[in-house]
């Protein structure tokens, strides 16, 4: 069975892409902070029997990326799933003109947009010698000139900065016969999606496999939404 490695697997997106792919039957290299808290994924784990390995990984420690890499140094990863991410300063100050709060900035930078650049050179070789051959990272619509909305100065910008980076890297990775997406989930109902969020998580989940599914070198370095419509931006 083909093999996904997905951060921030421990709620949201991650937990539900985790639920269905475990489902059908793929083996899953889970990442998250603090796995001893991550109840549901643990239930996840102990249900496939085997197939879904729970490692503990904060996406900004480049030195436990690679010593993840290390470990996995053996295995074949059709899907790379660049999926943690943070929208930063949410109430009060922080995140708008006049106010910004320049380290949690950075902090956003870190995992949005440096974290998947960093676990995709980490794992390029395990990804190259799999059959399916993908890298995706979740994006935002927000990340979009042409669909953003508000003003959330260190979010909008990583995940704009993110969309660049992966459809850039499409370029190199092409040498390798890997394929490279960026993905909007929708305004999904999870936590960091706000109350009107009109997606629910599970139709997020479903239309993003199947994006995933689609991907090949003609679609590579292309961004699009989780039921296929093109995002410009």
């Amino acid at each position: 069975m083909p093999t996904l490695l997905i951060t921030g697997a421990n709620r949201g997106l991650g937990l539900e892409t985790v639920r269905q792919y475990a489902d059908d039957g793929w083996n899953i290299i889970a990442c998250c902070r603090n796995p001893d808290t991550a109840t549901e994924l643990n239930a996840i784990a102990e249900a496939a029997e085997g197939r879904v390995i729970i490692e503990a990984l904060d996406v900004r420690d480049h030195a436990a990326i690679d010593a993840l890499a290390k470990r996995h140094s053996h295995a074949s990863i059709d899907l790379l799933l660049n999926n943690a991410g943070i929208i930063g300063p949410r109430d009060g100050p922080g995140q708008h003109f006049g106010d910004m709060d320049f380290e949690a900035w950075a902090d956003v930078l870190k995992i949005n947009l440096m974290a998947p650049m960093k676990m995709c050179e980490s794992f390029v070789t395990q990804v190259a010698r799999s059959d399916q051959k993908k890298m995706a990272a979740i994006s935002s619509s927000i990340g979009s000139n042409t669909e953003t909305a508000g003003d959330a100065y260190s979010y909008a910008s990583s995940k704009a900065a993110l969309n660049m980076v992966m459809t850039t890297m499409a370029k190199d990775m092409a040498q390798h016969g890997i394929t490279v997406g960026v993905f909007c989930p929708g305004h999904v109902k999870t936590d960091m999606g706000a109350p009107e969020a009109n997606v629910e998580i599970v139709d997020s989940i479903t239309g993003l496999r199947q994006r995933f599914a689609e991907m090949n070198m003609e679609r590579s370095g292309t961004y699009r939404r989780y039921n296929g419509d093109s995002i410009a931006w």
